[in-house]
């Protein structure tokens, strides 16, 4: 059986209904701290912010590559810079030859140290990656991976102490101390390889420069991105709180006015 109300009743209830929804709504947004929750709230600035938080994801994760690639280079640049000692040692003792009767000891020292080139290159790896064993690496910079740079190692892992790049080779040959000529040759080979050395080095500066450039930009793109999505997103914390006790208010008021609608109509009743 229907309840008959009357007009003034229905037009309270209805008010009172669409206060308790607002209520709702308000409470939400004052919960999550956001004014769009989902697509139903707005749907251009919930596809939008979306966007936005999406590729700042996608760059965060291209730049935990980029922190790699540092790493990877910062390794390669440790074993370049104990080489430097390495061969210091070696042009030391080649020096020291030439006016030294006990060339045998001095010859077996060089060539100690200059088999351990090839073990300071091996320990150069980080992350899989050697750059000191001529391996290649590559970054990717944008969320698409169509911008990148790529870094291309050098070989310096020969038995022989040899220092190969992509144009050239630098050798330095077993300890021959028989002679000055061979000791001066010595010499002139790791002034050499010193030399390749530097100029890699100064390759391998400019790209983590480039890396680390790039890395800051992309932590300045992901902070713009959340910052645009969140000003499409987020509540005004002060504006919701004074919107809730509003219709705090208008609830109040709603119900007192119901209940007057029905006094209303109980006084009719009392006629009969």
């Amino acid at each position: 059986m229907a309840i008959a109300l009357t007009a003034g009743m229905r037009a309270n209830l209805t008010s009172l209904q669409n206060t308790t929804s607002l209520m709702e709504n308000t409470q939400k947004k004052l919960s999550s701290g956001k004014k769009v929750n989902t697509a139903l709230d707005d749907p251009v600035n919930f596809f939008k912010a979306k966007d936005h938080n999406d590729r700042a994801r996608d760059l965060s994760a291209k730049k935990d590559g980029m922190k790699e690639a540092i790493k990877t280079i910062e390794a390669a640049n440790t074993g370049i810079e104990s080489m430097y000692d390495m061969l210091d040692q070696m042009k030391s003792l080649a020096s020291a030859a030439k006016t030294s009767d006990n060339t045998s000891d001095l010859k077996t020292q060089f060539d100690a140290i200059r088999g351990q080139v090839q073990n300071l290159a091996e320990d150069s790896k980080y992350g899989g990656k050697n750059l000191l064993g001529n391996d290649a690496l590559q970054v990717e910079f944008d969320e698409n991976g169509s911008n990148k740079l790529s870094v291309q190692g050098i070989d310096a892992k020969s038995q022989l102490g040899e220092i190969r790049t992509a144009s050239t080779t630098k050798t330095i040959a077993a300890a021959n101390f028989d002679t000055s000529g061979g000791m001066e040759s010595a010499i002139v080979e790791i002034d050499s390889a010193v030399k390749t050395l530097r100029t890699e080095a100064q390759k391998l500066a400019s790209s983590l420069s480039t890396i680390s450039i790039r890395e800051d930009f992309t932590n300045n793109m992901i902070n713009t991105l959340n910052t645009g999505a969140d000003q499409l997103t987020l509540a005004d914390m002060n504006e919701e709180g004074a919107n809730m006790l509003m219709l705090q208010t208008r609830q109040q008021l709603g119900t007192t006015s119901l209940s007057m609608s029905s006094q209303a109509a109980q006084a009719v009743l009392r006629l009969f």
